[in-house]
């Protein structure tokens, strides 16, 4: 071992010792023979604090032999014994050191009494910065120590009287003192003044009790502070009146400090008081505070203490998840929804009470009764509609913490009844008490869990309620189908003064008008609300329902068969590539910067629940067909390369020239592949093909009537094949037979008719219809070199007139309602001017009519004109 760890003796004496002995024996044999020096076995360079050097406890060694050899064998044997190992007497008779165990009251009272002695220091020397910080640290103590529900002690109310007195003597000679004093130091005196000035007077109590007798004051603290023995549970007798065994025994409550703790109704008021203080300070107990208040509901005996402690049990509650970012513990949640039920039933059943958010002052220590107010109404200071509108925010946000494909999401799910359910109890509270502004706000609650359900599932909600003891004028029963029951809950909306509640009722029911398949009914709410003008002016969650409603429409469209429509609404949400998180069904990451922490959990907090979303690959594959059937055929009836460019759909567009510079396609294996191939087949007029392609997509499956979708499909697909093929061969043809038309399609002559008859009252087919001889007659229209040039300049300065007067607009104050009427009316002037060009081209002789009929000019005021419409 080294040299450094030893302690009496070490192990260079002992070998030493045990050589010196072997050679004392050999001394007859070999006199004259030296003895070699012995080694030491570990390391000179370690040494402790006993052995200060070699010389000293080589010494010592040579001295423990001589003492040895004198003693005999027995010392000798009990050397060789470890000196690291001690014997029990020996311990006893050494002198041991106490460990003194300190408790965490007095480790506090020593760590304030030496920040006093700092302070009382730093006030020799007139140092008030450090006298400033220093009291700071006394303050926090002794913030911490009522906390845990200890005193004040002494010492704390001694320190301000003697600092109190201290500033007074200081500020008597200020400005003396503040001449020799520089400028950070005679801040800190202005700060400590106003400080202790604060703490005196908050303390004002305690300060005259230890005035008027500081040794009564600091006995009266020793007798509070005394630690307790952990105390038993005291044993009582059974209350009269409760039911149970006669053995059972019944406990006292014990406290902090082991105090017994009895709660009467006599109490409770202070009780109340006492936890209302102590709510939102540091290191509060808040799973105590719950249980001592479900403990005063048990002992609550009036309708007044009852509602009180209600009020301050449910906000508890709702305090313990202090976090943004997690959610309510779900058996917190049942209770709080339990207690908000029982609070409403109580508030029902006693008209002679009310909770309101305004009232006035009154005293919380005393009873209140109905008889003692002058309009026999007692008003409590409080708000169920914020409970409700707490509790529904909860809900939603377990959802969205959940993992929506586990059993544990679906059996949250479940609780959205028993939410409703308390919903409509709330609706039935203030219907009773006729309060418009929060039955406004709990209907549209209601109305926000109800508007995108199915028919089958807004009847079993409706059902819960019936079966409950919620009285409501609103429900299934009174109103003859689900969507009878929500227009007279947006009707109601309608009528009340919050412009926000109007506008998300508006949405909500145009949400449910798409999902029932009424197209007409939905987009004309959507027009004559002019809530397309607005709506970048209102908040986060307005606009998402906005934009939810605004898909919602155009799959409706989709479904009903109305190709134009379902392209035309869903172009705008599909043109920012940004889907998900304009429905709020996904976060956005954007490709050159990165979320804050903050704006990150803002869009958490804004997701909708999974059971809300809107599929986003059935949004796509609706966009992607009509814009295939829109666009295909327009890009069969273009002549020139320039105006191919100019597209309808730029996402459709992108995929499709994307496909179009694959070299080899393989097997489609998801719907974009479906639907480019079919793109392709459709260009090619094979319109069978392209009707298989589209019909295996299996999303299509999870659209509502689905056979009914892809039989329209395939009709749809027919007629736009049958459009593609004139556009692209009317060139090439004199005349066209409709009896080849109709096998090649598969469609009878009055379908035929329709659409050649429809292309050409359009002007988007040169020809004429023989019906005898059932035949289609093409004109052909050659444009000369030089008419062709001035259609395409007629274009461009058309372009660029419109793009300065945009830029004006965006000048003179951005995009009005006024600019949008501006350019329609520019628009169906431009129309009009295009009309008169035709006129002078058929004047020429009929050049100019394939001119106007397969240029630009005419289709852009005709699109012009009819975003004008869609805008107003």
């Amino acid at each position: 071992m080294s040299r450094f760890f030893r302690q009496a003796a070490d192990s260079d004496s002992e070998s030493s010792d045990s050589e010196e002995s072997l050679l004392s024996s050999d001394d007859d044999a070999s006199p004259a023979k030296p003895t070699a020096p012995a080694k030491p076995a570990m390391s000179r360079f370690l040494r402790t604090a006993d052995a200060s050097d070699s010389s000293s406890s080589e010494s010592e060694s040579e001295d423990e032999d001589e003492s040895d050899e004198d003693e005999g064998a027995a010392p000798k044997e009990a050397k060789s014994k470890s000196r690291f190992i001690r014997d029990s007497d020996e311990e006893e008779s050494d002198e041991e050191v106490k460990r003194v165990v300190k408790s965490a009251r007095d480790k506090r009272l020593e760590e304030m009494e030496a920040t006093g002695r700092t302070m009382d220091n730093a006030l020799k020397i007139n140092d008030w910065i450090a006298i400033s910080s220093e009291y700071d640290k006394l303050a926090r103590m002794v913030q911490r120590q009522q906390n845990v529900a200890e005193p004040v002690p002494p010492f704390y109310i001694r320190t301000l009287v003697s600092l109190e007195a201290a500033l007074n003597a200081t500020l008597a000679k200020e400005k003396e003192a503040k001449k020799k004093m520089n400028a950070s130091n005679a801040r800190a005196l202005t700060a400590m003044k106003q400080k202790v000035r604060k703490t005196v007077k908050e303390y004002e109590k305690e300060i005259k009790q230890y005035n008027d007798d500081p040794e009564a004051f600091e006995h009266e603290y020793a007798a509070l502070a005394v630690p307790q023995a952990q105390l038993k549970p005291e044993v009582v007798k059974k209350p009269p009146g409760v039911e149970g065994d006669d053995e059972e025994e019944y406990f006292t409550h014990v406290g902090k400090g082991g105090k017994a703790t009895q709660y009467t109704s006599e109490g409770i008021y202070k009780n109340l008081q006492a936890i209302q203080e102590a709510r939102g300070k540091k290191n509060t107990d808040r799973v105590y505070q719950i249980r001592t208040l479900e403990r005063l509901l048990d002992v609550a005996v009036t309708p007044y203490q009852q509602i009180r402690v209600l009020l301050a049990l449910i906000s508890s509650r709702f305090d313990y998840n202090a976090s943004v970012a997690s959610y309510m513990p779900i058996e917190m949640w049942l209770s709080a929804q339990r207690e908000i039920d029982g609070l409403i039933r109580i508030l029902i059943s006693n008209s002679g009470y009310s909770v309101q958010e305004v009232t006035e002052d009154y005293d919380d220590l005393v009873e209140r009764t109905p008889e003692g107010e002058k309009d026999r109404v007692v008003r409590i200071r409080g708000s169920i509609i914020s409970f409700v509108d707490r509790l529904d925010d909860e809900f939603t946000r377990s959802l969205q913490n959940l993992d929506p494909h586990g059993t544990e999401y679906v059996d949250r799910l479940k609780d959205e009844k028993g939410l409703y359910c308390t919903i409509c109890l709330a609706e039935t509270l203030y219907e009773k008490k006729q309060l418009r502004e929060p039955l406004a706000r709990v209907i549209m609650r209601r109305l926000e869990h109800i508007y995108s359900k199915p028919d089958a599932v807004l009847a079993v909600l409706e059902s819960a309620v019936a079966s409950s003891d919620a009285v409501i004028s609103l429900s299934l029963a009174s109103q003859t189908s689900p969507s009878a029951l929500i227009h007279a809950l947006c009707v109601h909306l309608y009528k009340s003064g919050n412009s926000v509640l109007r506008t998300r009722a508006m949405l909500s029911h145009i949400y449910h008008h798409a999902l029932h398949n009424d197209f007409y009914t939905a987009r004309d709410m959507l027009l004559m609300s002019h809530l397309q003008e607005t709506v970048y002016s209102m908040d986060v969650g307005t606009q998402i329902l906005y934009n939810r409603a605004v898909v919602q429409l155009g799959l409706c469209a989709f479904r009903s068969g109305l190709i134009k429509e379902a392209q035309s609404t869903l172009q705008d949400i599909f043109a920012t590539q940004r889907v998900k998180e304009l429905l709020a069904q996904g976060v956005h990451q954007p490709r050159f910067q990165t979320l804050t922490p903050e704006q990150e959990k803002a869009e958490k907090q804004r997701q909708l629940p999974f059971h809300m979303h809107i599929n986003t690959e059935l949004l796509e594959a609706a966009f992607l067909v009509s814009s295939m059937l829109v666009e295909i055929p327009m890009l069969a009836s273009i002549d020139l390369e320039e105006q191919k460019r100019k597209a309808i759909s730029k996402p459709f567009r992108r995929l499709l020239d994307f496909a179009d510079r694959q070299v080899f396609t393989g097997p489609p294996e998801s719907t974009r592949d479906h639907i480019m191939q079919a793109s392709k087949a459709l260009q090619h007029g094979q319109w069978q093909q392209c009707r298989d392609l589209i019909q295996d997509i299996k999303i299509w499956s999870l659209m509502p009537e689905a056979a009914t979708v892809k039989e329209m499909l395939a009709k749809r697909i027919q007629e736009e094949g049958l459009r593609t093929f004139l556009f692209t061969f009317a060139p090439h043809y004199k005349t066209l037979s409709l009896a080849l038309l109709e096998r090649t399609f598969s469609l009878d002559r009055r379908a035929v008719n329709s659409i050649v008859s429809r292309m050409i009252w359009t002007e988007e087919l040169p020809a004429s219809l023989d019906q005898s001889a059932g035949v289609i007659v093409f004109h052909r229209v050659e444009l000369t070199r030089p008419q062709q040039l001035a259609q395409i300049l007629a274009e461009k300065v058309g372009a660029m007139v419109e793009q300065n007067e945009k830029a004006l607009d965006i000048r003179l104050g951005g995009a009005t309602a006024w600019g949008d009427r501006a350019d329609g009316l520019k628009g169906d002037k431009r129309g009009e001017q295009t009309q008169e060009r035709r006129g002078r081209g058929e004047r020429r002789g009929g050049a100019g009519a394939r001119g106007a009929r397969g240029g630009r000019g005419a289709r852009f005021a005709q699109g012009l004109g009819s975003q004008m419409t869609k805008t107003r």
